[in-house]
């Protein structure tokens, strides 16, 4: 999940086992609900890890490719599951934007901003207004895992009937999701975000509170560089990371993207070829 020390300036407007699909009378209408954590795709504002080697409009284009698939993902996965879920999109800079909106328009959900002054203060934020709106259940995720099965948004939700946190553990040490059944600040608080320490520090607090905790299988999310091309490597999409990453972590294959980010990667390594063979100018 991507961290940002700029604040927003506007404030915010089941029963079933640990590996598979929740059943369809698991979750009422309107008991649980989705935060996805975004922002809007301004070139040299988003995905600025990426950059070099992609341009500012290569990275703010497939971040916005990678929102698409988070939403239309978890509807899927709702959908094919009977889930009432309601959605939110928690927006960055602010919901105001007309890749927001349109959002809002085309797929059903729900704007807020994200307010605060580091990513703990945000994600609290936006667990303190969704459950004050009486959702029992709730599930907070980022917009940077493309290859990531929507199923895992439903098992999340499910695995909360019989746990109070669930977490999705990064690659880098932090966590693509995480879940909860009650507002709690202390998980946010106190944490040196977008390090290796993120994980293990928030399972201390959840176990100093006595919460029962549920644990995803581990996933990548794309924040940097490296991330981006072992993905594309993973997918066998063009040149990436050594096979010696590829061998030990999970190797979804293409078909698990969406066909509009796998163009947007086959492209894109495409171009990162082509820029490594051209001579460079003196």
């Amino acid at each position: 999940m991507e961290s940002s020390r700029t604040p927003s300036r506007r404030g915010p407007v089941a029963t079933g086992d640990a590996t598979g699909a929740p059943h369809a009378s698991a979750i009422r209408a309107a008991e649980a609900a989705l935060i996805v954590f975004a922002k809007a795709p301004i070139p040299g504002q988003v995905k600025t890890r990426l950059c070099p080697p992609l341009t500012p409009d290569e990275a703010a284009s497939l971040h916005g490719s990678f929102v698409l698939d988070t939403l239309e993902r978890s509807r899927d996965a709702f959908k094919a599951a009977r889930l009432g879920v309601d959605r939110f999109l928690a927006c960055s800079p602010s919901h105001d934007h007309v890749f927001f909106k349109i959002l809002a328009e085309r797929h059903g959900v729900r704007l807020l901003d994200q307010v605060g002054e580091d990513l703990g203060a945000r994600m609290d934020q936006a667990f303190q207004t969704v459950f004050a709106q009486g959702y029992k259940r709730v599930v907070l995720t980022g917009s940077d895992l493309p290859s990531l099965p929507g199923s895992f948004f439903a098992r999340a939700l499910s695995l909360l009937a019989a746990h109070d946190l669930v977490l999705g553990p990064s690659f880098d040490g932090g966590y693509y999701l995480i879940g909860l059944t009650q507002p709690t600040p202390l998980l946010f608080s106190g944490i040196a975000w977008s390090t290796d320490q993120v994980l293990p520090l928030t399972r201390n607090k959840a176990d100093s509170l006595g919460y029962k905790t549920a644990l995803l299988p581990p996933w990548r999310d794309v924040d940097r560089i490296e991330d981006l091309l072992a993905l594309i490597d993973e997918m066998g999409l063009g040149h990436g990371a050594s096979g010696e990453r590829r061998a030990s972590r999970p190797s979804p294959p293409a078909s698990s993207l969406s066909k509009r980010t796998e163009g947007a990667l086959r492209l894109i390594a495409g171009r990162l070829a082509a820029r490594q063979s051209s001579p460079k100018r003196a």
